[in-house]
């Protein structure tokens, strides 16, 4: 959606949206958080949803997790998924269990959005802001339903914000600051492209047939080493060789994530391919692209563009993914573990 006059640089704020069941299942390779692209497909149905009327046009879309909790049966370092009994066949046969991960969701979303000079001022920007809400509690995010707040959970709930972003740098950080203490408790979701660029280089130091692949599971994986821990007694003398088991120290919450898809065959006309949502446009068959992304808490961003993760298509070379434009400074290398 565009329009022919100049549009103005907004941010829309979703704030403490409350979903129940939404699909912890994100790629073949991952569970846990629904995939990004769950959230970048909500803002795509949502500006489809509000018309070319609706004077506002969606880019980008941030995600901050207040809270989340994974449907599961905990045994140790075992965990099962809640599933359901579905119904039997017509046949009267018992329907195959396709398995089906849940989890319940506290989330805060940020979408940078652009809105037309027509609407007048803060009273229209705060009206749309509802009608969004109102729409987006009606809809499904990562397959998940919209619930209300549980009572007395906020003394005053909070409510869609839509507001014009400050072209002074210095009113735009002091808003900033505002938002994000407004998001504590909570982490926010970027992407560290960066760090498994520079994990595969010093990999390649060591072995120079490693690739992105291996950059990847090193990062995504938690090393325990066997250290040796020599105890002496009274004289001094060695006695014996205990071992104590320690984790390698990681630079802040890093966490492996599926960013979008590639295709793996040449793209389909139109009505080739049977059983497909729309028949009318071409059809790709496509695998999971993997990338690794971090949590960081709100307060640590310096620009709130750094939040968006943005749809992009190469149609060339068959890639579809998400892209993110943070910047690490020093603040956000904290390491959590």
């Amino acid at each position: 959606m565009s329009f022919e006059t100049p549009t103005i640089p907004s941010v829309l704020v979703l704030p403490r949206l409350r979903i129940q069941n939404a699909n912890a299942i994100s790629s073949p390779l991952t569970w846990g958080f629904p995939a990004i692209t769950a959230f970048t497909g909500l803002m795509t149905a949502l500006e489809r949803k509000l018309g070319r009327d609706a004077s506002i046009t969606m880019h980008g879309i941030g995600v901050i997790c207040h809270g989340i909790e994974p449907q599961v049966t905990r045994n140790g370092y075992t965990r099962n998924f809640h599933l359901t009994r579905n119904p039997i066949l017509p046949d009267g046969e018992t329907a195959a269990i396709v398995e089906e991960g849940r989890a319940h969701l506290d989330l805060t979303l940020v979408i940078d959005v652009d809105v037309a000079p027509s609407l007048p001022g803060t009273d229209a920007l705060q009206h749309l802001a509802q009608r969004i809400g109102t729409i987006v509690a009606g809809m499904r995010i990562a397959g998940g339903s919209v619930v209300p707040p549980l009572p007395g959970r906020f003394r005053r709930p909070p409510t869609p914000q839509l507001f014009v972003k400050e072209s002074d740098p210095h009113e735009a950080s002091r808003i900033l600051r505002k938002l994000t203490r407004q998001w504590l408790p909570g982490f926010a979701l970027v992407s560290r492209d960066d760090l498994l660029q520079q994990r595969f280089a010093d990999l390649r130091l060591d072995a120079p047939a490693a690739t992105l692949l291996d950059a990847f599971l090193d990062l995504s994986s938690l090393t325990h080493r066997a250290v040796l821990k020599n105890s002496a007694d009274e004289d001094d003398a060695p006695t014996s060789n205990a071992v104590e088991w320690r984790t390698d120290a990681r630079a802040g919450w890093i966490v492996p994530m599926p960013v979008g898809f590639a295709r793996i065959a040449p793209l389909q006309a139109p009505g080739s391919v049977a059983r497909v949502r729309d028949p009318s446009l071409p059809v790709a068959f496509v695998e999971s692209v993997y990338s690794v992304g971090q949590w960081i808490s709100p307060h640590r961003l310096v620009d709130i563009d750094h939040l968006f993760w943005q749809p992009y298509n190469d149609k060339e070379n068959g890639l579809y993914r998400c892209i993110n434009g943070f910047r690490a400074t020093p603040t956000t290398a904290v390491s959590t573990y």
